[in-house]
């Protein structure tokens, strides 16, 4: 279909490769070159569209925003009209970090304005807890990890990102990354006034964020870096227990959003970890986390602090900058619409981690436990009894987590549960079980049995699976960069558009395997056992590249 984009048409909708609209007459073909396809969605001041680059080989999907208010008075345009350029700007100054949109074209077409960004598919956070429930207390924890670096990272170029919320986090369907979209509210000076009474009237109806996850200080039009660690907050307990800020009740006195006992209907948080959510969602500014790495610091993301830490120390991928950034997904609103680069402080992050892992060796030993090396239990997606983290407490009062057998992992994931990471589950009979998009980040799998399961879009990121059978097994999009697959048994897997980089395939059996579109070098390869039915990244058998 081609679609038209003038805001008086009456039927927009045309055959495909029509030149000219057959209800109004206009030019359906953009700047020469981006045919549109359909809607995406309608806010404030802008519409996005899902459109086709026709001059590119392939012709690559992209998003095309477009400036139209839904109030018409001269004012508002007018506001409309500079925050359009200020996405457009922004998304050029920080739109090099791989988990920010990358703004393509900024042009002004027939007295219409227009940004052009790439296309990113992929659910966001959203639609993931409408369809499979509302996360577990590790499951955010991971979110926290992956999304936190991307915040300090915007901070640092000095913007705030204002609209924070699950609706605006895609989990990108390539690489399982989170990325942050909608950069329409977005303030680059911190507490700078309004200059006017109708510019700041325009710019509370159209630009503050979402009410429920904005703060009260944004709300007064006083937003700061803070802000957004609220939202965030805000979040983090949409995930945890699906209910949006609306279904929420707050406390009359101090205005305190009540949700603890909605999240402990769904989750048996640990203390730790509810404190950290509470200072997050701190009424006060003054009492609030001040910026996404004391966030860091408070939760002692143990799991993940190589990754984490590897990742900001790398820093954003050299190349083209700006005209640069979207990556927005099908099923947003507003403008368009998560793995740790970007240009942060990675001093203060590695300083936090030598701090944690000099605390622990201190406690070695004491009754004390602090941080999250082990999770509490808790229930399922669903509410309902099922070993979730499965820990007990050791003779020195030391959480160590239970091996689950293979039967509890089928029935943990039959009733939601996804979050598998850092459990124990070697040597386990899992043929032919569908464990598809679980995450196992850094479980351990050695010599598991996995022939033939489906594990499309599994996170098996750091992950050891030493010698496992995966023979035959689905692992097309899987995610296994850094884990350990030396001498796992990988006949027949179906590896297509699998992240295998920096990933161990010493003696991985490759025999017959699939991996066409797979991110892998060739010195990896090199370093496993293939054949002439092994299907290359090029989708060529055997043989060369």
């Amino acid at each position: 279909m081609s679609y038209c984009l003038n805001p008086a048409c009456p039927n927009p909708e045309n055959l495909d490769h029509e030149e000219i609209c057959q209800a109004c007459g206009s030019q359906l073909m953009l700047q020469n070159k981006y045919r549109v396809v359909k809607p995406l969605g309608q806010g404030g001041f802008g519409a996005t569209f899902l459109a086709k680059d026709q001059l590119l080989p392939g012709e690559p999907c992209c998003v095309i925003k477009q400036l139209r208010p839904t109030a018409t008075a001269p004012h508002v345009f007018k506001m409309a009209q500079e925050l359009f350029v200020r996405e457009a700007e922004t998304l050029g100054k920080i739109g090099n970090h791989p988990q920010i949109p990358l703004l393509l074209a900024y042009f002004e077409d027939h007295q219409q304005f227009y940004l052009v960004q790439e296309y990113v598919s992929g659910d966001t956070l959203q639609r993931e807890v409408k369809q499979n429930g509302p996360f577990s207390e590790e499951g955010v924890k991971q979110f926290l990890s992956e999304i936190l670096p991307v915040l300090q990272y915007i901070h640092g170029q000095k913007v705030i990102h204002r609209d924070i919320k699950p609706a605006n986090i895609i989990r990108r369907n390539q690489d399982r990354k989170l990325v942050l979209i909608d950069f329409g509210a977005v303030k680059n000076q911190v507490n700078q006034a309004a200059t006017n009474s109708s510019d700041q009237t325009a710019l509370t109806a159209y630009a503050i964020g979402t009410p429920g996850f904005a703060p009260p200080e944004q709300m007064a039009m006083r937003p700061v870096y803070a802000s957004d660690i609220y939202a965030l907050g805000v979040t983090c307990i949409y995930l945890l227990s699906g209910k949006s800020p609306k279904d929420l009740d707050y406390n009359p006195s101090t205005g305190e959003m009540l949700w603890e006992k909605h999240v402990r209907m769904v989750n048996n948080l640990s203390d730790h970890f509810a404190n950290v959510l509470r200072k997050m969602l701190e009424v006060s500014v003054r009492d609030r986390f001040q910026c996404a790495n004391d966030v860091l610091r408070a939760l002692d993301l143990e799991p993940y602090l190589d990754s984490l830490a590897q990742g900001m120390i790398a820093g954003p991928p050299s190349g083209p900058s700006p005209s640069s950034a979207s990556k927005f997904g099908p099923n947003s609103l507003n403008s368009g619409a998560g793995a740790f680069k970007g240009s942060v402080s990675s001093n203060s992050v590695s300083r936090a981690a030598m701090a944690i892992r000099a605390r622990r060796t201190r406690l070695e030993g004491t009754d004390v436990h602090s941080g999250i090396s082990g999770y509490r239990g808790n229930t399922n997606r669903n509410g309902s009894n099922v070993p979730s983290s499965d820990n007990f407490t050791g003779s020195k009062g030391k959480n160590i987590k239970r091996k689950l057998d293979a039967q509890e992992v089928q029935t943990s994931y039959s009733k939601g549960r996804r979050d598998f990471a850092q459990q124990n589950l070697s040597l386990l009979n899992l043929q032919k079980v569908d464990l598809s998009e679980a995450i196992f980040h850094q479980a351990r799998l050695n010599r598991t049995n996995l022939q033939g399961a489906n594990l499309f879009r599994a996170n098996f990121g750091r992950a050891s699976l030493n010698q496992a059978i995966l023979r035959d097994a689905n692992l097309s999009k899987a995610y296994l960069s850094y884990a350990d697959l030396e001498g796992a048994d990988l006949r027949g897997a179906d590896l297509r558009d699998a992240h295998l980089m920096n990933a161990n395939l010493r003696g991985a059996n490759l025999c017959g395997a699939n991996l066409t579109g797979a991110r892998i070098t060739e010195e990896q390869l090199a370093m496993a056992k293939t054949n002439w039915m092994t299907v290359r990244p090029t989708g060529k058998r055997g043989g060369i590249w």
